[in-house]
């Protein structure tokens, strides 16, 4: 076995960020394993918005190390480039082009990830080669049914389905995702679930959830944030039980095991 396939994806060594003296992350080591799906929790203000705005290179530490794929990508000026490497954030709110169709959506972000640009001047047929990718794309999201649709029209769950979508076009060997059920119903919640255990195979996946239902279900490991500081790490056994996280979701294993706001 090399020494690549046992190493971690990304490896976070003494991570902080203040703001005016305030620390929003403190200190925060962690280690996400190749791929593992791994959730990050944690109540309101711990400061998960933050790290993945630390990750993305969206803000940049105040100090420590963020090694991705043996880079300290914290030194790196451009938060494109990061994503370009391998890392990418499906964002909280789904971002897709709501006048655009389903296979429109997911051709845009081929483009990017080909450095194809669309020009006035050309026929739309000039990106028709991109079509039987995208069409892969949202048969593996099952979104094959719904290619002609504008996104605009699509229910809740289909439209971070298609988000997923836009994401997976870019070939990401981690995958961030930000609060990937938020707003859902119960059967929206369960199909988008099984999307994420279904593309995570070959990848990696960090997630911020606060629905514990899906925590529980899904994730390998679980990393719980207070503060700014990590207070647990573990599977969900060992989590929703430690005696911090107790304390820090309302004093109770059943609040953690209910799914309090994370």
């Amino acid at each position: 076995m090399s020494l690549l396939s046992v190493a971690p994806i990304l490896d976070i060594q003494g991570l902080c960020k203040e703001f005016h003296g305030f620390a929003a992350v403190s200190d925060v080591t962690l280690q996400i394993k190749r791929g593992d799906i791994h959730a990050l929790i944690g109540p309101n203000g711990a400061g998960k918005t933050t790290l993945f705005n630390l990750l993305t290179g969206f803000l940049k530490p105040t100090r420590g190390s963020i090694i991705y794929q043996s880079t300290d990508i914290a030194k790196i000026k451009n938060a494109a480039d990061i994503a370009l490497r391998g890392m990418v954030r499906s964002f909280q709110i789904s971002a897709v082009f709501p006048h655009m169709t389903v296979l429109e959506n997911v051709r845009v972000a081929l483009q990017q990830k080909e450095k194809v640009s669309f020009k006035f001047w050309q026929s739309d047929r000039s990106l028709h080669h991109l079509h039987d990718r995208a069409r892969e794309l949202l048969a593996e999201v099952d979104l094959t049914d719904f290619e002609s649709e504008l996104a605009v029209n699509l229910p809740y769950g289909r439209k971070r389905a298609l988000e997923l979508a836009t994401t997976l076009a870019l070939e990401p060997e981690l995958m961030l995702l930000d609060e990937p059920t938020q707003g859902m119903g119960h059967e929206d919640v369960d199909r988008v679930t099984q999307l994420i255990k279904k593309v995570s195979s070959g990848r990696t996946v960090l997630m911020v959830e606060h629905n514990m239902n899906v925590v529980s279900s899904i994730a390998d490991r679980i990393t719980v944030l207070q503060r700014g500081n990590v207070i647990a790490d573990g599977t969900y056994a060992e989590v929703s039980t430690n005696p911090l996280v107790m304390e820090a979701y309302m004093g109770t294993t059943d609040a953690v095991l209910a799914g309090a706001h994370a």
